[in-house]
């Protein structure tokens, strides 16, 4: 039963996960497209616009991130295992796993310190949006794909892939 509803809380984070993604980037299509028109057709625009843009396009970049971190579709450079023998390939996928997740955590510490002093400042991204609002997406992203590389470490350690 524990087993289900796991599977059950899982599967809901990452529907979220694809729900949040796909919002942010219809969003930032909308409000472009809305943009360009009031800019060329009207000589308007919103003051906001351009500021939100580029956040959205962090958003998307790292909630893309993680996406792929999940599905295992991520950028790999991986010319070492082309020329290793197939029996060392495991340890090879560990090492790979292992040092992405290690990457990754000390960048979301990094993002997190970041974060923290942009809240400390208490700029003011576009609007009257804090710009740690705006970045909080950073050590997230980044702290999430540390914990999906080490589950992948775990996994190729106990020989379950």
């Amino acid at each position: 039963m524990q087993a289900k509803a796991l599977k059950l809380l899982i599967d809901s984070l990452h529907r979220l996960e694809d729900t949040v993604l796909i919002s942010a980037l219809a969003s930032m299509l909308i409000l472009a497209i809305i943009q360009i028109v009031l800019r060329n057709f009207f000589d308007s625009g919103f003051l906001w616009a351009e500021s939100s843009l580029r956040i959205l396009v962090l958003w998307v970049a790292i909630l893309g991130a993680m996406v792929a971190t999940r599905e295992n579709n991520h950028i790999n450079i991986d010319t070492l295992s082309r020329y290793v023998p197939e029996n060392w390939q495991p340890a090879i996928r560990l090492l790979t796993s292992l040092f992405a997740a290690a990457i990754c955590g000390t960048v979301a510490w990094h993002a997190f310190v970041f974060v923290h002093f942009e809240y400390e400042d208490q700029t003011i991204a576009f609007a009257s949006v804090p710009t740690w609002a705006c970045q909080s997406i950073l050590p997230f992203g980044f702290t999430v794909m540390a914990f999906r590389f080490s589950y992948s470490a775990i996994i190729d350690l106990l020989g379950k892939r």
